[in-house]
């Protein structure tokens, strides 16, 4: 809705621009005429200050310390929805009733299972491949496989394709594990929950029966909602941008996959677990947090700050409550946890992390929760991306039954060298 105006003065004319209002948030200046109006384009490196579509998945207000899925705040979902509840969520804007969700596990279920071919293609594969190395190639030759869902102009080959990548991601995931450590993969077993059924798949053996613990099935629960959408970031951005072309949704995933392999994206819940492991116990924790503060020090509190959030990171507060559950029921005793604890109290009560609004992030105890379970460091991105595939798809889906969707064109501040002659190599 346009019901204001944003008035820019460009060589002494004055150009006028709709001010768009979503339900919430920060209002929009709609300048898509820009360029044609004025000659001119705008510059926002990293795209920061720039609405690059229209969503009605995921707000967040930073400043506040909001997530919000189609409405509903992250915590609550965290606390009382499964992660199954939420990809229906995500994907068809309401919570389900119990036989809407009934029906969608069913469904997603009974897509679990790889194409046989595909299991032989992780032998193509070094046995120290990253598992992110591997579902991005894994992931891309889905769409060798299902030509039959790939019309992205036909609404039930969306939704197959959707179904299928949600459902094949910890099969995928899991096999990729496996595969690394030299243990046969196992197939789905469709009477296990999506999470307990990934557990399995990943640390269970077919010697014998694998029970899945309560807390921990919980708790991988919880990190697949927190992780499962967060509105427009870069990998996200990067699944839109693929799909504007028309690529089929396999390979837009997959390239969603590839940036999220990024450290700067995926990787902070690793580099957070690897800086309090080098801290080690709380009593050196005051020494590390006057490196931080020194400038010239390269070292740098990691899993502390948000790009987005200015405030506490209300993902954080749902995963600290978890971290003790876990420890609790493994009965693991670390002093990383303690040390994070500390680490925590001791930074949210400094002037200096107070003042800069250096508050723990999802990624400061996700890591410590992957590492009791059993999951070693490389596997961490590859489960953010497990989760993060419902977002990805829904964000997809919303993008392709946009009426006004294009293909995506970045313009550019150009510093190169204007127009030039060619000279021959003997007159250089």
């Amino acid at each position: 809705m346009a019901d204001k105006q944003a008035t820019l003065n460009v060589d002494g004319n004055d150009v006028e621009f709709p001010v768009l209002q979503g339900s919430t948030g920060p209002d929009v200046i709609d300048i898509r005429k820009l360029y044609g109006s004025t000659g001119k384009f705008t510059f926002d490196p990293g795209y920061k200050s720039t609405a690059s579509c229209e969503s009605a998945l995921t707000y967040i207000d930073g400043q506040e310390g909001v997530l919000l899925h189609r409405g509903y705040p992250i915590g609550q979902l965290a606390e009382s929805s499964s992660f199954m509840e939420v990809a229906y969520l995500l994907l068809n804007g309401e919570l389900p009733q119990e036989q809407e969700l009934n029906h969608f596990e069913y469904t997603i279920s009974h897509h679990t299972m790889l194409h046989e071919q595909l299991r032989h293609l992780y032998q193509g594969f070094r046995r120290d491949a990253h598992p992110m190395a591997i579902m991005c190639g894994v992931v891309g030759a889905l769409s060798a496989f299902y030509h039959d869902s790939t019309d992205i102009s036909d609404p039930e080959h969306r939704k197959i394709s959707s179904h299928r990548l949600i459902a094949k991601m910890p099969t995928i995931a899991a096999a990729a594990y496996k595969y690394s450590i030299g243990q046969p993969m196992l197939y789905p077993d469709n009477s296990l929950s999506y999470t307990g059924n990934f557990l399995r798949m990943t640390f269970g053996v077919p010697a014998e029966e694998y029970e899945v613990i309560p807390e921990v099935e919980k708790a991988m629960d919880r990190i697949f909602i927190l992780h499962a959408d967060h509105e427009q970031n870069a990998s996200t951005s990067t699944v839109r941008l693929a799909g504007s072309s028309g690529a089929n949704p396999f390979a837009c995933i997959a390239a969603g996959i590839a940036c999220l392999w990024g450290p700067a994206h995926g990787g902070a819940n690793e580099a957070a677990l690897n800086m309090l492991r080098e801290i080690g116990t709380p009593d050196k924790i005051p020494h590390y947090i006057e490196r931080a503060k020194d400038k010239n020090d390269p070292f740098r509190l990691m899993g502390f700050g948000h790009r987005v959030y200015k405030n506490y990171d209300p993902r954080a507060t749902v995963m600290q409550k978890t971290v003790r559950e876990v420890f609790d029921a493994l009965k693991v005793d670390d002093p990383v946890f303690e040390t994070a604890l500390r680490l925590e109290e001791i930074a949210l009560n400094d002037d200096y992390f107070v003042e800069k609004k250096l508050f723990p992030n999802v990624d400061f105890y996700s890591g410590i929760i992957l590492s009791a379970i059993g999951f070693p460091t490389t596997m961490f991105t590859a489960l953010f991306a497990l989760a993060r595939t419902v977002g990805w798809v829904a964000q997809w889906n919303e993008m392709i039954s946009d009426p006004g969707q294009v293909i995506g064109r970045p313009r550019q501040l150009y510093t190169g060298p204007t127009q030039r002659d060619y000279i021959p190599m003997d007159k250089r």
